[in-house]
């Protein structure tokens, strides 16, 4: 029905319905939903048998109508499923020739348009329906599927996603280290549901191009969701949010579906879902769409992208200077030389020497590049070397960047996890969206997703190169090139 209609589906034991099982059968025949049901089998010979009271078994019935009949002074929950033959009839309780209808006035039989005829449909009490029948299923249209003239119809809207190894495919929350770094899609429910206190919705996560795939040796993906009550900031919410605050709803399994679907009831308010795979690591396009009896805003959590370096200090006057600093400037010195600059070939030298003397990283080499890249960064008069106090200025900015990279090692292993960059890069003044973050991961990373430090100094010293030359044009020039930060910083990663 799905892959017909383009709808999202749900299936329901009848036996393990939830209690309003009858107001959702209601709602969504109201909504032009697709609905069937049938009876389980035990072995192939029952297929098609039929039961005494004159229903088939592993036979797809369809569902065409649902109302509440007065009957001796009670009201009565009727169903009325239809036979696709056109014949063989269930003979229980109101079925069309059952005496109940003896009670019911002729106005509220041809309300119901109740009739005498072999035609495959009848209705029957929601209790004997609840009784004899084992499974339901629903299809759930969208709107563009339905007549222009229907009153009732899902509000739906549609997020188009990825998970990308080493930077957005974080696994469920038994990975709490990378869980948050999933993607995550903000939703905000302001209406309730008419005569209720809560908001009804149905989330649909599907995994896309899998079947297409296959030929390629690629499985359906165990998946699901869960969904977070939101708390008042913006922006991705990191590991600590997750950590400690439970779900408010979650899927009711993780399972290699190409369609998870659930339905959700929750009070009015903001909430942040998350569409996972069950392992980390699992690279998949997804589809998550949200089908709600009342309009519901959604959007995608994603960062803007935005800089935020600090000014660099003013140079003390060497009368000013402290033990300390004077200690520094002849250390300066004895690498300089009298003409009291730095070139790259020293500067290697220089870096090499002290990174290879930390304990606590993982580090390769600092290559001459590299260092021409710090030069291009700190050198402000343009002679291609560092001078005493641009030398000194950096030197403060690799101790706060060795020390941010230190703190986000969460296993001490030398090496930073990529799925912690977007935390590392957020400490260092740089705040990514998800695709620069995966172009970076792309590039900096290794075969198990861990940056070393080289790496690591190599994208911040990129990063704030790109920054400043975006902010050293003029706003005039930006706006006639038509160039945000987001796509110049993008476009300097990729060269």
């Amino acid at each position: 029905m799905e892959d017909f209609t383009g709808g999202v589906g749900e299936m329901y034991e009848v036996k393990k319905a939830p209690k309003n099982f009858y107001e959702i059968l209601g709602k969504a025949l109201e909504r032009g939903s697709m609905v069937g049901c049938s009876i389980d089998t035990s072995s192939a010979a029952e297929s098609e048998a039929r039961t005494p009271f004159g229903l088939i078994k592993g036979h797809a019935y369809s569902v065409t109508g649902i109302d509440e009949v007065s009957y001796q002074g009670r009201k009565v929950q009727l169903i009325r499923p239809r036979n696709p033959w056109g014949q063989v009839e269930w003979n229980g309780r109101w079925s069309d020739n059952s005496s109940e209808w003896q009670s019911v006035s002729p106005s509220e039989r041809k309300r119901l348009c109740q009739t005498v005829l072999d035609d495959g449909e009848f209705w029957m009490n929601f209790e004997d329906f609840k009784t004899h029948f084992d499974k339901v299923e629903i299809c759930n249209l969208t709107p563009d599927a339905l007549e222009d003239n229907a009153t009732n119809k899902w509000e739906v809207t549609v997020h188009q996603g990825s998970w990308v190894r080493g930077s957005t495919a974080g696994g469920c929350r038994n990975f709490l280290d990378t869980f948050w770094t999933n993607p995550q899609i903000k939703l905000r429910l302001t209406e309730k549901d008419d005569g209720q206190d809560e908001c009804t919705f149905i989330a649909a996560l599907m995994q896309k191009n899998r079947r297409k795939l296959r030929k390629l040796g690629a499985e359906m993906l165990t998946i699901g969701y869960a969904i977070y009550e939101s708390p008042s900031k913006d922006g991705h919410l990191n590991k600590d949010f997750f950590r400690y605050h439970p779900s408010k709803a979650r899927s009711k399994t993780y399972i290699n579906l190409r369609e998870v679907s659930d339905r959700v009831k929750l009070p009015p308010g903001d909430y942040v879902i998350v569409p996972t795979t069950f392992e980390p690591h699992q690279e998949a396009d997804f589809c998550l769409r949200i089908f709600s009896e009342k309009k519901a805003i959604t959007e995608d959590v994603d960062e803007n992208v935005d800089i935020n370096l600090p000014e660099p200090p003013k140079p003390t006057p060497p009368q000013q200077e402290t033990e300390e600093e004077k200690q520094f400037r002849e250390l300066f010195k004895q690498v300089a030389g009298e003409d009291m600059e730095i070139t790259a070939e020293e500067l290697e030298y220089v870096l090499n020497a002290v990174l290879k003397k930390a304990k606590d990283i993982k580090f390769k080499k600092v290559s001459l590049m590299t260092c021409r890249n710090i030069i291009s960064l700190m050198d402000s008069s343009g002679n291609g070397k560092l001078e005493f106090n641009e030398f000194k200025i950096f030197w403060d900015k690799l101790k706060k960047w060795l020390s941010i990279y230190v703190h986000f090692d969460s296993d001490h292993s030398g090496t930073m996890s990529s799925y912690e960059l977007r935390s590392a890069l957020t400490d260092a003044g740089f705040q990514l969206n998800n695709y620069l973050l995966q172009l970076i991961v792309l590039r900096y990373s290794d075969d198990g997703f861990q940056i070393d430090f080289d790496d690591f100094l190599n994208c911040l010293i990129r990063l704030e190169n790109a920054s400043r030359v975006f902010l050293a044009l003029s706003k005039k020039n930006r706006e006639f090139i038509n160039l945000n930060i987001n796509e110049f910083i993008t476009l300097t990663m990729n060269i």
